[in-house]
């Protein structure tokens, strides 16, 4: 902690009131847990308790909140790894749901582990077990118990490839004095645009610097080699189309286009992969109101000649669907929700199309754009052939293809470059390790 550190009122009742809502928080866990929310075996971690030991040497603390923030931050854990192999790394993260994909794509040499909630007696636990050399926090998340027990012990904190558009923004400035307390206590403060930095010195943080984003130089998702053989086996010389991550407002464009596309002769596949695999059952019933043929996922369905949707309501295979297709849409970018990763389609070298809303990507697609990998498709009553319209140019033209999978390879290469620095700046955090 630094020295001459000054709480404030917000961060100390936010510190009185810990302790007593722990009782709270330990009834909350066993809730979720009777809902089947939470997973029970590994509920305890939620309270600072964990079964794995602790390594020998140098453990690093890395928190990402799910798990495309996990996927980011590989490529830089792996080169700690090259320069340190034998450095250790805890990964915790808050969404259940991407638990099992993120243990799946660990890099070497890490575990992961639940957050524990931001009770002192949970907090200390964890830091007791693993007594990290350095505390590395991620885009969003941002647990003020936690950090303001870290920074106690002197481990170093840095905050890394933090995101915050005016929306967030908004939420943050209510609790300004708690930002303001905690924000000067990272020695490593990084922010992917200079909107996001500008609001970082609002709340405090004292230099951060603008640095391209961690999630172009993530490595590409996983691919299941069997299933990928499988599909092609199943679909042929069929082109593909992949909507990935959609939420209603995206599927209500995509299946009308696929409508149109399906008129034409070699009607290429569309598969659409929803950001919640649960409505599955929903958006199927969507698809044949549209006139379409539709086969699921998760019914163990595959698809034939004359499907014309394959409903990919599963979790954790979109690398298996970005490595089929030919173009992709990535939803959230209709109805104002603020749009997904692009990276993920353009790390496979496919054109990516999307709406309007992209403002929690917006420096992203700005790069994406100026390179010629993406295309918008506004938001009227022509969007649906529109989207059907750059899909059948896109699977046509070859020549254009090539070149925006070029365009993409080649930022994701410099972002790969950028990321040598950083784990310079990090890395002198704790000193020399080996």
């Amino acid at each position: 902690m630094q020295r001459g550190m000054k709480i404030g009122a917000q961060l100390g009742a936010y510190l009185l009131l810990r302790p007593l809502l722990q009782p709270l928080m330990r009834f909350i866990v066993r809730r979720r847990v009777d809902k089947g929310k939470d997973d029970a075996v590994r509920s305890g971690e939620k309270l600072g308790e964990t079964k794995m030991a602790r390594p020998e040497g140098t453990v690093i603390w890395v928190h990402a909140v799910g798990l495309g923030e996990v996927l980011a931050l590989r490529p830089l854990l792996n080169e700690f790894h090259r320069r340190a192999p034998d450095m250790h790394f805890v990964i915790t993260s808050t969404a259940r749901s991407s638990a099992k994909v993120i243990g799946d794509n660990l890099p070497p040499n890490a575990v992961h582990q639940f957050l524990p909630l931001d009770g002192p007696k949970f907090v200390r636990r964890f830091l007791d077990h693993w007594r990290p050399a350095l505390s590395i926090w991620s885009e969003q998340d941002f647990w003020p118990g936690a950090i303001y027990d870290t920074s106690r012990r002197g481990i170093p904190l840095a905050y890394i490839n933090a995101r915050i558009n005016a929306k967030s923004y908004a939420k943050r400035r209510k609790m300004k004095g708690i930002y303001r307390a905690l924000l000067p206590e990272f020695a490593v403060v990084t922010a992917q645009d200079n909107d996001t930095a500008q609001y970082l010195r609002q709340l405090g943080a004292r230099t951060p610097q603008v640095s391209m984003s961690l999630k172009p130089a993530a490595e590409p998702l996983r691919v299941d080699d069997g299933e990928l053989a499988r599909f092609r086996g199943k679909i042929g010389l069929r082109k593909v189309w992949v909507a990935a991550s959609t939420h209603l407002a995206d599927e209500e464009k995509v299946l009308a286009a696929q409508a149109l596309l399906a008129k034409e002769d070699n009607a290429p596949l569309l598969v659409l992969v929803p950001r919640v695999p649960d409505r599955g059952a929903s958006i199927r019933e969507t698809a044949m109101a549209n006139g379409l043929s539709c086969v699921q996922r998760s019914k163990c369905e595959y698809p034939e000649p004359e499907t014309a949707v394959f409903l990919a309501d599963s979790f954790g295979e979109l690398g298996l669907w970005y490595q089929l297709a030919d173009v992709a849409f990535v939803g959230a970018s209709f109805g104002g929700l603020g749009g997904h990763n692009p990276w993920e389609p353009a790390c496979f070298g496919l054109s990516v199309l999307h709406g309007p809303a992209t403002q929690n990507f917006a420096t992203d697609y700005q790069e994406l754009a100026k390179a010629g990998v993406t295309r918008l498709v506004p938001e009227n009553q022509y969007t649906a052939e529109r989207i059907a319209k750059y899909v059948e140019m896109t699977i046509c033209d070859s020549a254009q293809y090539g070149k925006e999978t070029s365009n993409a390879a080649h930022l994701v290469s410099e972002a790969r470059a950028a990321l040598v620095p950083l784990a310079d700046k990090l890395l002198s955090l704790i000193g020399p390790t080996s």
